[in-house]
């Protein structure tokens, strides 16, 4: 018998975020959107479905961005403190620390911006939406398999890149991948795709596509294709193979751009990597957030 998967999306400014519940006889849900996911997304879509958010026993974050282990602590909090909360050892840090996420934004993004104000902004931003800090129940590096009862088991595959930290989850048997923001494709609202090590993302996204070879594949956010058109959360095999060779395409034209050009200071909003951002003929404004511009093409030249 197949386990039903839903997605449950809530909504977050322009975005809307997306969790999954595993409607096995123990309840999982894959990530967990922000503070306020819990109550305002996932318990009434839960109820639709005839499920209750009270009886959600697993908790398995892909990884620890906010936008995916920040509705973490308020998730936990209803079940009762009951719930098991996953994690890969790698990500730690930014569930067990709001300053973490700070941290990491000032030692990356705010030295390509003119912005006084970040760290202010960032910590606000970190109280807002990260409802607590906490360790994981379950900490994980690849290879464990979890028991949701039934006969349905969830292995553990780790998937580095986006972070390092990043894991897949993979339900045994009908072979359903949830794969977090691991395959980036062409990104998303900002139409650039977003990694921290470009090694790690590569071979993660090629252990994705040769290995575990979804046949079906749930994405953390509706990431698009060159044209901007999103390839959506649920992604049958056909479509998934796409976004996986998609994404190693798109990650080997950035490398080739960054090899070509590498760091060259200008005026421009892209400086340093102005000439990159030229020949790839991206536009789109890289001080906004969340985009990954800078992020990426700093893994480049620093890893």
């Amino acid at each position: 018998m197949t386990t039903p998967v839903h997605p449950l999306i809530s909504p977050w400014g322009r975005f809307g975020l997306y969790t999954f519940l595993i409607d096995a006889p123990s309840l999982a849900i894959v990530d967990t959107g922000i503070a306020s996911s819990p109550a305002e997304g996932m318990a009434p879509e839960l109820a639709k479905i005839g499920r209750r958010i009270e009886d959600v026993e697993w908790i398995l974050l892909t990884h620890g961005h906010i936008d995916h282990m920040g509705g973490a602590h308020a998730l936990w909090e209803m079940t009762g403190r009951k719930a098991k909360v996953v994690l890969h050892e790698a990500d730690i840090p930014l569930l067990a620390s709001r300053r973490a996420h700070v941290d990491n934004y000032l030692g990356l993004r705010a030295q390509y911006l003119d912005n006084p104000d970040a760290e202010a902004q960032q910590t606000a931003m970190a109280q807002k939406v990260i409802s607590g800090e906490m360790q994981p129940t379950v900490v994980v590096r690849g290879g464990e398999t979890i028991d949701l009862g039934g006969g349905v088991t969830v292995t553990v595959h780790h998937t580095p890149g986006h972070t390092e930290g990043s894991v897949a989850y993979v339900i045994d048997g009908q072979n359903d991948v949830f794969v977090g923001d691991a395959v980036q494709i062409h990104g998303a609202a900002n139409g650039f795709p977003g990694y921290e090590d470009p090694e790690a993302y590569r071979s993660s996204l090629k252990y994705l596509r040769d290995v575990l070879k979804p046949d079906r594949m749930y994405q953390g956010h509706p990431y698009g294709n060159a044209v901007g058109e999103p390839y959506g959360v649920e992604l049958d095999r056909a479509t998934a193979h796409r976004a996986l060779q998609d994404s190693l395409d798109i990650e080997a034209r950035i490398r080739a751009a960054v090899q070509r050009h590498g760091a060259q200071e200008t005026d421009s909003p892209y400086s340093p990597y102005e000439a990159i951002a030229t020949e790839l003929g991206y536009e789109k404004d890289p001080t906004l957030e969340p985009s990954p511009f800078f992020t990426t093409v700093h893994g480049y030249l620093h890893r």
